[in-house]
């Protein structure tokens, strides 16, 4: 069974609160960095996986993406997109990430926002990707970092004032489930380490072309609070890669 959390209510309406959510991708403090990773869409074919409120697929069409396909697991997460959506060159289809089975160089461009760590096989996905990606086509997404995901309790650790001490990692090696908190209890993700994501990229067949463990911009930085203190771990890593 494939962990569909975003359409229970509790952990939706808690989800529904978060500036990215409210504010698009102008309110993810990593956007600045997926954005300049993503290449020329004008005329493009696009794939998005996991689309959540489809800020991405719209961004492609406002680049001029010939077509773009949205997928996401969750109702909840595509009946917003699709209210949010005005533009029949956009598709919203409801599947796992894990099923995709599109035809043999169909997209030119597949993007994918902080999905790939609720899902167990990444080496699964990379080849997918790989095949249904055109000669010389292009695959940028983001994860949650390992150095966070390493624990079950992805959090900081706290002195007795309520002061962020320091991040601990620990049974980094050991990839696979953590049971943790992310806006409810008893979220399932999977933790891979850093060359995990690395090897199973170039095994698909890909070649990397970037990588980033992006910071916020300085006006979020100096704007929102306590988010000075993503400087002092990373939270994210950005992958690029070329078919």
């Amino acid at each position: 069974m494939k962990q569909n959390k975003y359409d229970d209510l509790n952990f939706f309406s808690e989800y529904e609160k978060m500036p990215r959510s409210v504010n698009g991708l102008e309110g993810a403090g990593e956007w600045h960095i997926l954005k300049a990773l993503i290449p020329e869409l004008r005329n493009k074919s696009v794939l998005d996986l996991g689309c959540g409120f489809g800020w991405h697929c719209r961004y492609a069409r406002e680049q001029h993406a010939r077509s773009v396909i949205g997928i996401d697991i969750s109702e909840k997460m595509l009946q917003k997109a699709r209210e949010k959506t005005d533009d029949p060159l956009i598709s919203y289809i409801k599947m796992p990430i894990e099923d995709i089975n599109f035809s043999d160089s169909q997209f030119d461009v597949v993007i994918s926002s902080l999905a790939f760590h609720y899902i167990k096989s990444f080496k699964t996905i990379s080849q997918k990707v790989y095949d249904c990606l055109m000669p010389g086509g292009s695959f940028i997404f983001s994860v949650e970092h390992p150095i966070f995901t390493s624990r079950n309790e992805q959090d900081w650790y706290y002195d007795n004032k309520g002061n962020r001490l320091h991040w601990a990692i620990d049974n980094y090696q050991s990839e696979g489930i953590r049971e943790t908190t992310f806006l409810t209890e008893n979220v399932i993700k999977y933790h891979r380490t850093f060359s995990t994501y690395i090897n199973d990229l170039i095994e698909a067949g890909f070649s990397i072309s970037a990588v980033k463990e992006p910071i916020p911009s300085e006006e979020m930085v100096n704007s929102v609070p306590g988010m000075k203190d993503e400087l002092r771990r990373p939270m994210f890593l950005i992958i690029s890669a070329v078919k």
